[in-house]
C-alpha cells in the first residue's frame, strides 16, 4: 500500500438502537444478502448490482482518489486500504469509475468482462451465477478524461452501526431494461432539448428512487447525490431535482457523459457515514 493510502482505521462506532425504516423493502424490490461482505443488494445485471447496502453492525465508508487510477492499479490500491482497515476484500462493495470516452454495446461489454475477473478473484462476482452485488457508476468527463479506465472512488463496509441508513445506489442512465441494444431502450434517443432531458431526468430520477426503495429508503436518507450530464439541466432542476428532495445536500455536477453511446443524463446517490480521500 503507498505512504498517501495509510490512514489510521477509525475506531468502531457504538452500538445504536436506531429504528430500522417501516414496511417491507422486498415486496418492492428483492434485495439478496451477501455474508461474505456483510451487505445486501439489489440484482442488476453481470457488471453491477443496482444498489448495496451494509447489513446491521456496519457501515459505509467511502474512498476518493484525488486523482484517478487506472483499473489495475487501482484494484492494487483497494485492496491494501481494505485490508489495511482489517476487512477482507469481499468488504468491496461500490465503486465509481472514469472511462476515456462512451462504448459502443460491444465495447462496454468487453470491458465489463474484464472488471469482473478482478471480482471474481475476491470472491465477489460469482462466474456461474453471474451474480454480482457491486454497485457502480461508470461516465465519462468530457474534458480532461483518463486515457485509459480508471477508479475515481470506491466504497467498502466497516464494522460498527452508524446509527443511520447505509447505502450507495449504481449510476443509472435513462435507458429502460432489457437485453435488445441500447439505442432501442434509450428515453427519447438524440433529444437533447429541454423537454427531452427532462424526460431522461425524471426517468433516472425515478429510478433512483425505486432503488432506494428496494432496501426501505428514499431521499431523506441520503447524503450525496450526483449528476453526470453535459448537457443544461437547469430548466428541471428546480421542479424536478429539487422539489423531490434529490439536493437536499446539495448536488454535485459532473461535466461527464454515461458510458455508452446515445445516453444523456446518469446520476447516482449514498447515505455514507465516512469519507475520505486518499
Amino acid at each position: 500500500m503507498q505512504a498517501a493510502d495509510a490512514f489510521p482505521p477509525i475506531d468502531r462506532l457504538p452500538a445504536s438502537d436506531h429504528a430500522p425504516p417501516q414496511g417491507n423493502a422486498e415486496s418492492i424490490m428483492t434485495s439478496i444478502d451477501f455474508a461474505a461482505g456483510n451487505y445486501r443488494y439489489v440484482p442488476s445485471v453481470f457488471q453491477y448490482s443496482a444498489g448495496a447496502a451494509a447489513l446491521p453492525g456496519y457501515h459505509v465508508q467511502r474512498v476518493m482518489f484525488r486523482n484517478p487510477v487506472p483499473l489495475k492499479q487501482g484494484f492494487e490500491r483497494i485492496a491494501g486500504i481494505i485490508q489495511g482497515a482489517g476487512r477482507p476484500l469481499t468488504a468491496f462493495c461500490a465503486c465509481e469509475l472514469r472511462s476515456p470516452a462512451p462504448f459502443d454495446d460491444a465495447g462496454f461489454k468487453a470491458f465489463n468482462e474484464v472488471y469482473v475477473g478482478t471480482l471474481s478473484q475476491w470472491g465477489i462476482y460469482n462466474a456461474e451465477t453471474k451474480a454480482n452485488p457491486v454497485a457502480r457508476s461508470n461516465v465519462c468527463p468530457e474534458i480532461g478524461g483518463p486515457p485509459e479506465p480508471s477508479f475515481h472512488a470506491f466504497s467498502f463496509i466497516a464494522e460498527g452501526d452508524a446509527g443511520t441508513p447505509q447505502f450507495v445506489i449504481s449510476g443509472s442512465g435513462e435507458a429502460r431494461e432489457g437485453s435488445g441494444p441500447y439505442a432501442e431502450r434509450i428515453v427519447r434517443l438524440n433529444d437533447t432539448t429541454p423537454a427531452g432531458l427532462r424526460e431522461k431526468g425524471v426517468f433516472v430520477l425515478e429510478q433512483m428512487e425505486k432503488r432506494m426503495a428496494a432496501f426501505g429508503h428514499g431521499w431523506p436518507d441520503t447524503t450525496a447525490a450526483q449528476v453526470y450530464c453535459v448537457h443544461d439541466i437547469h430548466p428541471f432542476m428546480a421542479d424536478e431535482i429539487v422539489r423531490r428532495g434529490a439536493a437536499r445536500c446539495g448536488l454535485t455536477w459532473h461535466f461527464n457523459r454515461p458510458p455508452v453511446i446515445g445516453l444523456d443524463y446518469e446520476m447516482d446517490c449514498r447515505s455514507v457515514a465516512v469519507e475520505r480521500s486518499v
